[in-house]
């Protein structure tokens, strides 16, 4: 399942944003425009300016970065979303995952590699 541009996805900040891509990312999480976004935080900050400013700030910590690549499945989704949250988990995450197919590669290599091998295969010539 491919996930296509128009599907909603989570909140994120933008990578190519002005400053820290905060009113990009919810803009395009609201789908709203980007300017109006941007006018409405000028406004804030003129108006209410050291709420918003920390609130801003607040925001960029805590929003995740937008992914480089956009997502193929639900699986690339689950590793971005635990990658941002956990650095910790998702590399041992991802040592189990080759751990287990350097066990299975082993194992198909000690197969290969038997001396039985080599007779099961001449006999069934």
């Amino acid at each position: 399942m491919t996930y296509p541009e128009q599907e909603k996805r989570g909140l994120y900040r933008s990578r190519d944003g002005v400053l820290f891509g905060v009113c990009k990312g919810i803009a395009e999480y609201l789908n709203f425009s980007v300017f109006w976004m941007r006018v409405i935080a000028v406004f804030a900050m003129i108006f209410f300016f050291p709420w918003t400013i920390g609130a801003y700030i607040l925001a960029a910590l805590l929003i995740k970065p937008e992914p480089i690549v956009p997502f193929q499945s639900e699986a690339d989704e689950e590793f971005y979303n635990s990658l941002t949250s956990s650095r910790s988990m998702a590399l041992h995450r991802l040592k189990r995952t080759y751990d287990n197919l350097d066990r299975r590669i082993q194992r198909i290599e000690g197969i290969v590699t038997a001396r039985d091998f080599n007779w099961d295969r001449k006999l069934k010539e």
